[in-house]
């Protein structure tokens, strides 16, 4: 156990030394080194983890029974479990668990742990919990509805949907295994292991947690002992680096190998260096601004219609946010089945000013904007502030760091709010519900959805039609619901979708096999390696 420490040590020792280089440094040949801003994170425990960098976290060092992996993101592929079988109409799926898997501290993949980690989502009741209450599930019924019979894991739901969609749900990250013994044994105060779990990691993953500090640097191992065979590369340090310069500096001076979160003019910057190569991977998250209808002057439908008008949308996409954004103004993204990609909104100030004199919106209207302290958040703000002053509202823009703003955001005392959302798992449920279904605005009903984060109770046709395409079992009906549904989403809705994000990742030459799917939650490292 002493190993994990003292690499930790050394590489960032190394990284030190690299950074004050005064010529071309290079990285360690057994490890990537990343600059990327990781703020966002709150928690690291998959039984909690609710954001991208987190996401990123926990698909490297955990593993579901089934999985998007990284040979093909794509597709749905057996994980710890190697087969299963689906009844569809006694709403039951039967898995076999792997034979010889272990958790990183040793211990044995049982059936147990299967039920012992869902049944610790439920339990903690932490932002993803909703992921696996979707199936009927509850801390008090999840013992009924999974039960364990040696490596026999079967699985049974409560609700009126496809197979399809409770297999989504599993692949979910919340849906991750964890060494239960282990967790359980660092229980403090009835946390289920949770504190400890936030510093360390008990998965069966390609890696375990080296070294985790916030807002400064997270650290993953190689399991060598990876069921679907060990990383290719030993180490993993992702170092905190908030501004797309720093980052671009670092990359070019080869303290680091990859560059994750540069801004386009960065990016172009880069052209010509022929050690740097720039991929691309086209992302799931949705960008958008919201009101938070706990705040009257924000509950007047007129002022979120108006709003759509007061983007400067193709303005942003083709200058500050060029290559990695693209138009786009509904809640679930485009390339997948369901997705609208009509973009009926445009910059029109005139349109938006009679839209708010017919309601007799009372102006001038200043808004709290609340925004993530990097950029392309704080250009964004800067736009939105621009474009909609001339209509008489202000926004005063407020940064903080990604994990500042989220747990505002989560606890309702924002006004306006400046974010994105990615889906939970691979189904246009996971974007419908949050974008398009409260079952209870109380605000001791937490949910984890732009609904209720925002106050708003959708129209009660609104929540119906939710359900309704949930339901849906034919294929073709179900996706065209969903369109519908975005349709009216983009007719009245406290929140204005803009952009889908497009990832630029800049990289040495010399790295090969870095794999980004199209969330973060399909991010793996265990392909790379450097030629």
């Amino acid at each position: 156990m002493k190993y994990v420490p003292d690499i930790a040590k050394s590489l960032a020792v190394s990284l030190v030394a690299l950074s004050s280089a005064p010529v071309l440094a290079e990285t360690p040949a057994n490890a990537l080194v990343i600059a990327q801003n990781i703020d966002d994170i709150v928690t690291i425990d998959p039984a909690s983890a609710y954001e991208f960098t987190s996401g990123e976290y926990v698909t490297n060092t955990y593993d579901q029974l089934v999985q998007y992996d990284a040979e093909d993101t794509t597709v749905l592929a057996p994980g710890l479990a190697e087969n299963w079988e689906i009844d569809a109409d006694a709403k039951t799926v039967t898995f076999q668990l792997r034979e010889g898997v272990e958790f990183t501290s040793g211990n044995p993949l049982r059936g147990e742990d299967v039920v012992g980690s869902w049944k610790r989502v439920l339990v903690l009741q932490k932002a993803p919990a909703f992921i696996l209450e979707n199936l009927g599930w509850s801390a008090d019924n999840i013992e009924e509805m999974v039960t364990v019979d040696g490596n026999t894991v079967t699985v049974r739901w409560d609700g009126d949907f496809a197979p399809s969609f409770v297999l989504n749900v599993l692949a979910s990250r919340p849906a991750a295994i964890v060494d239960f013994e282990t967790a359980m044994a660092n229980e403090v105060d009835g946390d289920m292991g949770h504190a400890w779990m936030n510093q360390n990691s008990a998965g069966t993953g390609a890696f375990t947690l080296a070294r985790y500090a916030p807002g400064e640097v997270l650290m993953l191992q190689a399991n060598p002992n990876y069921w679907n065979g060990a990383p290719k590369t030993e180490h993993v340090m992702i170092r905190h680096a908030p501004e797309a310069a720093t980052q671009r500096l670092l990359l070019e001076s080869g303290d680091v190998d990859m560059a994750k979160n540069l801004t386009p003019d960065q990016v172009a910057g880069l052209e010509g260096n022929a050690d740097i190569k720039i991929e691309t991977y086209p992302q799931t998250a949705v960008h958008w601004f919201s009101f938070n209808q706990k705040h009257e002057p924000l509950t007047n439908p007129a002022l979120w219609e108006a709003s759509r008008y007061l983007v400067d949308y193709n303005g942003m996409a083709d200058s500050f946010l060029k290559g990695q954004m693209e138009v786009h103004q509904a809640f679930w993204p485009e390339g997948f089945p369901g997705a609208l990609t009509d973009t009926p909104f445009s910059y029109d100030l005139d349109k938006a000013r009679t839209i708010l004199e017919d309601a007799g919106v009372e102006l001038p209207l200043t808004i709290e904007l609340d925004v993530i302290n990097s950029a392309p958040f704080t250009d964004m703000a800067a736009s939105l502030q621009q474009t909609f002053a001339p209509a008489g509202i202000n926004f005063e823009i407020l940064p903080g760091t990604g994990a500042q703003v989220i747990t505002k955001y989560r606890a309702r005392t924002h006004e306006g709010m400046l974010l994105y959302w990615g889906p939970d798992f691979m189904d246009p449920h996971s974007n419908a519900k949050a974008f398009a279904y409260n079952a209870d605005n109380s605000d001791d009903k937490y949910a984890s959805t732009t609904t209720w984060r925002n106050a708003w109770m959708p129209p009660a046709e609104i929540n119906e039609k939710t359900k309704a395409a949930l339901a849906e079992q034919d294929a073709e009906a179900r996706n065209q619901m969903y369109v519908e549904l975005q349709q009216s989403m983009q007719e009245e809705a406290p929140f204005v979708i803009m952009f889908q994000a497009v990832k630029q990742v800049a990289m040495a030459d010399n790295v090969e096999g870095f794999v980004n799917g199209a969330n973060a939650d399909y991010v793996y490292y265990r392909l790379v390696e450097k030629n």
